[in-house]
């Protein structure tokens, strides 16, 4: 988001810095949200690992991946510290891996259904965070820069959720479809897993080095799918 609004540096850097504070505001508190609840859910299973090293908390920093954060600051989705899981202490097995997996996601969507309750019951317009409109975040009154405010606290907890669910390792989605499987399924998708890597960091470069549009034809269409049901626009 931040890259594609880097022009405003130069013509209106007032602007760009409202923009600056308010995605970073978001990112903290979408990826704080996933990797706490990957923790909360692990605990509750029987797995205090996370627990031990303080991944069980809503401090930020504590969660925070330089890598993940920055591509998520400038590219649009990115990953924050993965929470350590023992799946042999966990209640469930390979299904509550699946659980701990999903749970990131599933509460970032949670959050952005209840932000948005105020915006579907029209208490509050509906400030859609494209980049057409970068100048105007927060630039109005207050009901104006609570919409914004909360337009791309949703739109970061959503994309967050819908890039994570891709099944591909590292991320979350790999994991919950390994947990789902059994036996030789299990065993055969994860000798594919090593290529996820491989294969997430390729289409990232050609959707932003040579404009390929992979990603978003595909995340586009659900990411905004999922805010008309939030917010009703």
């Amino acid at each position: 988001m931040l890259l594609g609004s880097y022009q405003l540096l130069w013509t209106d850097p007032a602007s760009f810095f409202r923009l600056a504070v308010l995605v970073v505001f978001s990112l903290l508190l979408a990826i704080t949200v996933h990797e706490f609840s990957h923790a909360l859910v692990a605990n509750g299973l029987g797995d205090t690992t996370a627990r031990r090293l303080g991944r069980l908390t809503l401090n930020p920093i504590k969660h925070l991946d330089p890598s993940g954060s920055i591509m998520l600051l400038v590219a649009g989705f990115g990953w924050g510290k993965p929470v350590p899981v023992n799946q042999e202490r966990l209640s469930q097995g390979p299904l509550g891996a699946a659980m701990v997996a999903a749970a990131g996601p599933l509460a970032n969507l949670v959050v952005a259904f209840l932000l948005a309750v105020p915006i579907k019951a029209g208490l509050l317009g509906w400030s859609s965070p494209s980049l057409s409109r970068a100048t105007y975040v927060m630039s109005g009154g207050l009901r104006e820069g609570i919409s914004d405010i909360l337009g791309i606290v949703i739109f970061m907890n959503i994309l967050l959720a819908v890039f994570n669910l891709i099944p591909l390792a590292p991320l979350d989605g790999s994991k919950v479809v390994r947990g789902l499987l059994s036996g030789h399924l299990a065993t055969g998708y994860a000798r594919w897993e090593r290529y996820g890597p491989l294969l997430l960091v390729g289409l990232i470069v050609s959707d932003y080095f040579f404009d390929t549009g992979i990603f978003w034809s595909v995340l586009g269409p659900i990411v905004a799918g999922l805010t008309t049901a939030a917010t009703g626009f």
